[in-house]
């Protein structure tokens, strides 16, 4: 007796596996590669002839000044004020210890703030970079950098 086959019907579904597998490769690299984007600090470069930035008036604003030999003063108030001194600091572990405090109790206070930083034009990109390093350590998130107009 002869068998009778029955002839199968085209499958119309799309193997998923060789997809699956390309996925898993690449959040497998976005996995590594995440933790490393991490590494610098964030700055939106000053533009020379520029707009004044929107001022909350809710937030308290601390303005941190680095004059030619390195040293830091820095004024809390409400509005960005380059005239005023209201302390200073010699080395930058005094400055970032300085801040943690000032930050800690603004955050104790529930007041949010604004931190920006204006240097001497003779002070070096370093310093000014070593500067933002400690606002970052000292919890600070977002720096304004201060410049004068032309």
């Amino acid at each position: 007796m002869a068998r009778i086959r029955k002839r199968r019907k085209p499958v119309a579904e799309m193997n998923v596996v060789p997809y699956i597998d390309v996925m898993l490769v690449l959040l497998v690299i976005f996995m590594v590669t995440a933790p490393m984007l991490n590494q610098g600090v964030k700055v939106d470069l000053p533009k020379v002839s520029s707009d004044a930035l929107p001022q909350d008036n809710n937030t308290q604003v601390l303005t941190i000044s680095i004059k030619a030999d390195k040293t830091y003063y820095w004024n809390l108030g409400s509005e960005v004020d380059t005239d005023k001194v209201q302390a200073k600091a010699l080395t930058l572990p005094e400055m970032t210890t300085a801040v943690t405090a000032i930050m800690n109790q603004s955050r104790a206070q529930g007041k949010q703030t604004q931190v920006f930083i204006r240097a001497d034009k003779v002070v070096d990109y370093g310093a000014v970079m070593a500067a933002m390093g400690g606002l970052q350590q000292a919890g600070v998130g977002n720096v304004g950098l201060i410049t004068e107009a032309p």
